[in-house]
C-alpha cells in the first residue's frame, strides 16, 4: 500500500513509529504537512497538492491533525475521501471529537457515563450553573484547550464565580464539569482500535496536580481494566465515529465516566506502559480494512457489469 500520514512534525515519536511500522510491512509511507498542502476542488478530479507536485495514488491516510490546526487539517482529509483514498479516521469523526460540548451531548444522549457538565452563556446565570453541577469543587474547560491547557480547578465558591466570569469576558467558550474528586488526579487512557481495546494505562498527575496529562509531567503505568471500563471506551469510539483514538476515563464512586476521546492519541506513552506494538496494531488493522473497502468495491463493480 501507499500511505499518507498527515502531520506537522515527521520527528514526532507517534509519526516516527507509525512510519517504522508501516515499512517494516512493506508499504510506502509519505509524511505530509497538512499546512504545505492545496487543493484544487472540483467534482471531475479533486486534487491535492504538495511542495508543488500533486498527490496520487494512495491507498490509505492517516490523520495525524493537532487541534490548532483542526479546520485547515479536516478539509485536506476531506479531499482525500473525495479521492477515494481511505482514512485511518474520517474527517467527520475528527471534527465531531474535537468539539468538546457536541462531544458530552452525543455521549449523554447514548447513555454514556461522565462527569456532571454545564455550559451557559450569560455571566447572570453562573450562580445558577454553578449549582446544577453539584456546587465546588468543579473543573472549568476552555473548549479550545488541549493536553491539559485551559483547565482549572475551583474549589470554592468565589474563586469558580471568578474564573468563569473572567473566561466569559476574553468571550471565551467554556464548561463547568463536576469534580471527581475519588480519582485522586488520575485518569485511564484506553487505546482503541477496530472496536477494541488493545492497550491501557492509568495517568497519575504530580503531587498537588489534578490533570493527569503527560504533557504536565504526569507519569504512565501499566493497568488491568473491568469489564465496564474496557466496554465505555469501546461504546465512547463508537458514538464518535472513531476507528483509533485514545478515550480517556475517570474511575468515579457511580462507575467509569469518559473525560475525553482524543482523534489523535500520542504512542509513546501507551506503548511505554504497555510494552505494546501498538503502531504495529494500527497498520495491522488498516490493510485489513483497505483489503475490505477493495473487496467490496470490487463485488459492487462485477453486479453493476451484470
Amino acid at each position: 500500500m501507499k500511505i499518507a500520514i498527515l502531520s506537522r512534525n515527521r520527528k514526532l515519536y507517534s509519526t516516527r513509529r507509525l512510519v517504522e511500522a508501516a515499512e517494516e510491512r512493506g508499504h510506502e509511507v509519505q509524511v505530509i504537512d497538512i499546512l504545505r498542502c492545496y487543493m484544487n476542488i472540483t467534482s471531475l478530479k479533486p486534487t491535492i497538492h504538495y511542495r508543488g507536485e500533486e498527490l496520487e495514488g494512495f491507498d490509505a491516510v492517516i490523520p495525524r491533525i493537532g487541534a490548532s490546526v483542526t479546520f485547515y487539517g479536516t478539509a485536506v482529509l476531506r479531499q482525500f475521501e473525495m479521492m477515494n483514498v481511505f482514512p485511518l479516521n474520517e474527517s467527520v469523526a475528527v471534527t465531531r471529537s474535537r468539539d468538546k460540548l457536541r462531544s458530552a451531548q452525543l455521549l449523554a444522549r447514548k447513555g454514556i457515563g461522565m462527569p456532571v457538565t454545564g455550559f451557559a452563556h450569560n455571566p447572570d446565570d453562573i450562580q445558577d450553573l454553578i449549582k446544577e453541577v453539584g456546587g465546588t469543587p468543579l473543573v472549568i474547560k476552555l473548549l479550545e484547550g488541549t493536553q491539559g491547557i485551559g483547565v482549572v480547578l475551583a474549589e470554592t465558591k468565589k474563586a469558580a464565580e471568578s474564573v468563569i466570569q473572567a473566561f466569559m469576558g476574553l468571550k471565551a467558550n467554556i464548561m463547568v464539569q463536576e469534580f471527581i474528586k475519588e480519582a485522586g488526579g488520575s485518569d485511564l487512557r484506553c487505546f482503541v482500535v477496530g472496536g477494541k481495546v488493545v492497550a491501557a494505562m492509568k495517568r497519575q498527575g504530580p503531587e498537588g496536580e489534578f490533570r493527569s496529562n503527560l504533557h504536565r509531567g504526569g507519569s504512565a503505568s501499566l493497568v488491568r481494566l473491568t469489564p465496564g471500563e474496557r466496554a465505555t471506551a469501546v461504546r465512547a469510539a463508537k458514538v464518535m465515529g472513531l476507528e483509533v483514538c485514545g478515550v480517556d476515563l475517570l474511575r468515579s464512586n457511580h462507575g467509569p465516566v469518559v473525560m475525553e476521546v482524543n482523534s489523535s492519541p500520542g504512542l509513546e506513552g501507551i506503548e511505554k506502559a504497555s510494552d505494546k506494538d501498538v503502531a504495529g496494531i494500527i497498520i495491522d488493522y488498516m490493510e485489513k480494512r483497505v483489503n475490505e473497502v477493495a473487496h467490496r468495491s470490487s463485488r459492487s463493480r462485477t453486479r453493476g457489469k451484470g
